[in-house]
């Protein structure tokens, strides 16, 4: 079957929806061209088929092609930004990682290298896991190419920060943990978001501060909401190289049921993708959606929820090949909601106020 593609500004981009039917051929990420049919990507999809790190439910290894599946419906033109990603630089999936499901430390050593071999042309990197212990390799890898410890921020319904399981110092539940020690992470500039649950013991906690972590809870983004929450990160991290890891179920289960360790209380898809697109002209280095496990998931939920995601990160990127400064300009449907409501006249009475760039 031959592909009919919509190509701009000499970019690549996916299978034309309207002409190919969206369930038929091949799934890759948003039906993207693949790696090896671009001469050069700018952005490359990448996805670690590993979850030999998990503490509980098994199954993440099968999650980079369900939200490759969830992903067909995905279009060229983001609204919420103005933005068609797929125009502004070339996007392609560059196919899984083959790594070692028995040995830890050898996948570790094999995703860390490919990330590495990914970015060598200056390309960044989106990751579709697989469990949490991806994130280590990968941020080696981001802050090498960077030449720097990088801000981070990490979605989450846990810490990700404990020392160890059953004596092992590489899981999923230790990733950060690790980055800290050694040294991979601007410890001014990361931060937890969404986490809740109960805990091993207030330690937890302890630890976590003294590593440097700021926490947003999932109750303080119900409580403060989207923009506070967007303005108190984009406070802490400043323009400094930024790495995004997304673990799935920092949404409720409601949302995400499709995970290894659900929490109940989480914030939800909206609230993801909100603060997300509040990120624009940040200095996103490469980013990380883990933990889908599509044996739990139902009517691909979970999938398309990553899958969303995974395209606002895409988005995140690819505005920021556009000349100028991006960074605070305006974007999101909880800003273009805030404008509106300011500038809203109750019917049937004259306004009262003057809104600034109003004639009257």
């Amino acid at each position: 079957m031959k592909e009919l593609r919509i190509e701009a500004n000499g970019n690549l981009g996916p299978i034309d929806s309207s002409r190919i039917p969206r369930y038929a051929g091949a799934a890759t990420y948003a039906r993207l061209p693949r790696l090896d049919q671009v001469a050069k990507a700018d952005i490359a999809v990448v996805g670690v088929p590993f979850d030999s790190g998990v503490s509980y439910r098994p199954g993440a290894r099968f999650g980079a092609n369900h939200v490759r599946e969830a992903s067909r419906l995905l279009r060229p033109y983001n609204p919420a930004w103005d933005v068609s990603p797929f125009e502004n630089c070339q996007v392609a999936d560059a196919g899984d990682m083959a790594v070692n499901p028995f040995n830890i430390n050898e996948a570790i050593e094999t995703i860390q290298q490919n990330a590495l071999d990914l970015t060598a042309g200056g390309a960044k990197l989106l990751t579709i896991g697989g469990d949490h212990t991806i994130a280590l390799p990968l941020l080696r890898a981001a802050a090498e190419r960077a030449g720097e410890p990088v801000a981070m921020l990490h979605f989450d319904a846990h810490l990700d920060t404990w020392d160890s399981y059953f004596g092992a110092e590489y899981t999923h539940g230790t990733p950060f943990r690790r980055a800290v020690e050694e040294g991979i992470l601007d410890t001014e500039a990361i931060s937890h978001v969404g986490t809740r649950g109960p805990l091993y013991g207030k330690k937890d906690l302890d630890d976590d501060h003294r590593f440097g972590f700021g926490i947003v809870t999932a109750a303080d983004v119900y409580y403060q909401g989207v923009l506070e929450t967007v303005a108190k990160i984009r406070e802490r991290i400043g323009k400094r190289p930024l790495y995004i890891s997304v673990d799935i179920d920092v949404l409720d289960p409601a949302h995400a049921p499709g995970t290894g360790t659900p929490e109940a209380g989480g914030i939800t898809s909206r609230e993801l993708i909100e603060i997300i697109r509040g990120f624009r002209g940040m200095n996103l280095v490469g980013a990380d959606i883990v933990e889908v496990a599509p044996a739990y998931d139902h009517a691909e939920i979970t999938g398309i929820a990553a899958s969303h995601v995974g395209y606002e990160l895409v988005t995140l990127m690819a505005d920021n090949f556009i000349a100028g400064d991006r960074f605070g300009a305006p974007n999101g449907y909880a800003a273009q909601a805030l404008d509106a409501e300011a500038r809203r006249r109750p019917a049937g009475f004259a306004p009262t106020t003057t809104i600034e760039g109003d004639s009257k």
